[in-house]
């Protein structure tokens, strides 16, 4: 098992891709979303994809298209390109994650998740992961890393054994447009590599927590956060399981400390 999730991780709230609000012209996964969740005094939850010349960008789609007025995927642009791409409706650009890394400065738990470049939840890994372990190197904050694909958590913990590390994890719905096969998505329904990957903590889906095996791994001694929640009555209902949220669209609240 990799290292214990730090207790903050179970009390802060995280922002989800940082404490965006389009109307108001902060962009998910921004440096002035990140500056936002930081100043209410959150967690900050970000996404990793990678670039063509192996830099970990701070960027949740495969694709540019929905946040930027460009077309075609990030790892087919190099980091300084991405870098000037600008994100739609907030006047700012695709960060690094170093450029993340500085602003968050340990000041806040940090959940990093590292999205699938397999695109298949597949064993074609390590590239970004090695990536985030050196921007990671001598990060002093609170911080962890997890992954929809399991292949991706065990590829980060060969690059960063000492890095708290966890699943993202879901129900994994049937459906005919998933980009998953079935027989793969049923596989990762039950959430089988937790130990495999030495897993300190799961990320599960919300409407998903009453799942047998989320109880089953939380009485194991596994922490267990969840995503996505967007209201006081989701949040409610949710920390009837799990022990912290991820957030967006209002404001959670902050347990003293």
């Amino acid at each position: 098992m990799s290292a214990a999730l730090p207790a903050d991780f179970l009390r802060r709230p995280l922002a989800h891709r940082g404490l965006h609000d389009r109307k108001a012209g902060v962009i998910e996964n921004s440096r002035a979303a990140i500056r936002a969740g930081l100043a209410a005094g959150y967690g900050i939850e970000i996404d990793l994809q990678l670039s063509a010349d192996g830099a970990a960008m701070v960027f949740h789609d495969a694709a540019l298209g929905r946040l930027t007025a460009e077309t075609g995927r990030v790892r087919e642009r190099r980091a300084a390109e991405l870098g000037a791409i600008a994100l739609k409706g907030g006047g700012e650009t695709i960060p690094t994650f170093a450029e993340v890394l500085e602003i968050v400065a340990g000041r806040a738990p940090l959940l990093v998740e590292i999205k699938d470049q397999d695109g298949a939840m597949g064993p074609d890994t390590g590239t970004l992961e090695r990536a985030a372990a050196r921007d990671l190197a001598g990060y002093a904050g609170p911080v962890a890393v997890m992954s929809f694909n399991p292949h991706a958590v065990a590829a980060f913990a060969e690059a960063a054994p000492g890095i708290p590390r966890g699943l993202t994890t879901e129900a994994w719905r049937p459906s005919l447009s998933h980009p998953v096969a079935r027989a793969r998505r049923a596989e990762l329904r039950a959430i089988p590599d937790y130990d495999r990957v030495g897993a300190c903590f799961i990320s599960h889906e919300a409407a998903d927590l009453a799942r047998p095996r989320v109880a089953e791994l939380r009485a194991a001694g596994a922490a267990v956060l969840c995503w996505t929640i967007r209201s006081e009555a989701a949040e409610r209902k949710a920390r009837r399981v799990a022990q912290n949220i991820t957030f967006e669209g209002y404001r959670a609240a902050i347990p003293a400390a």
